[in-house]
């Protein structure tokens, strides 16, 4: 085994939320008087935690200066709207679930690392991958956001805790922590570099191989399974 930790991103890897994003961005710039944006748009925005979707989805292409207050009304009905709607038209990919239990069979860890709100992340991981998942994390206010490596680094430590826990510290080299990153888009890519760990990113998700290639990815697939031979070393 290569890796002993699989860190998923969730938007995009393992699960395709775009069109419930996207109904709840329109229904929130409509509510308070800004133009509606399509499903391109959106696919363009995302990776950078709702607040930067709105705000790039009421400024992009115009001179518009909004100020703090109207991104956070647009933001609380954002908010509101896609507490109750978050799982409408989401659904994982094809191969995950299959992927995920092959890699809890062969003991390796899993995780959720996402920089949508932390209150969307569990919903939606206690509704598609109930207890499939070692830890699940998602956007909070006391630690920043990917890029930054904050939260990727409290995830490592948090599975050496549980892994020492497992193993009673009684094997140091079979507690230690062999992580890899998997995600979907320019975010990944420079939040596995600036932790300086391994990753897999993918191109079923909210970006091509083209334009992953010109963002530095050191490695692409096109299929779950190809990441399962990646973490055994098949």
């Amino acid at each position: 085994m290569n890796y002993n930790l699989a860190i998923f991103d969730l938007d995009g890897t393992i699960l395709n939320t775009i069109e419930d994003l996207a109904d709840a961005l329109n229904y929130s710039l409509d509510k308070h008087g800004y133009a509606k944006r399509n499903l391109k748009d959106v696919l363009r925005f995302v990776g950078n935690g709702v607040r930067r979707l709105i705000i790039c989805a009421i400024t992009q292409d115009t001179q518009i200066d909004v100020i703090e207050e109207e991104i956070d009304k647009v933001y609380e009905t954002f908010t509101a709207y896609y507490k109750v709607h978050c799982m409408d038209k989401t659904k994982p990919y094809d191969g995950i679930y299959s992927l995920i239990h092959q890699l809890r069979d062969s003991e390796c860890m899993v995780a959720v690392l996402s920089n949508k709100d932390d209150y969307a992340v569990q919903m939606l991981c206690n509704k598609y991958f109930k207890d499939m998942f070692d830890i699940v994390m998602g956007s909070r206010l006391n630690i920043r956001r990917k890029p930054y490596p904050d939260a990727l680094i409290e995830i490592l430590n948090l599975s050496k805790k549980k892994r020492d826990s497992i193993n009673n510290q009684k094997d140091v080299v079979q507690n230690e922590i062999k992580p890899i990153y998997i995600g979907d888009s320019e975010v990944d890519i420079q939040t596995a570099n600036n932790a300086g760990i391994d990753q897999i990113i993918v191109d079923w998700g909210f970006r091509d191989s083209a334009y992953l290639k010109q963002c530095g990815a050191k490695r692409i697939v096109s299929k779950p399974e190809e990441i399962y031979d990646i973490i055994m070393g098949i």
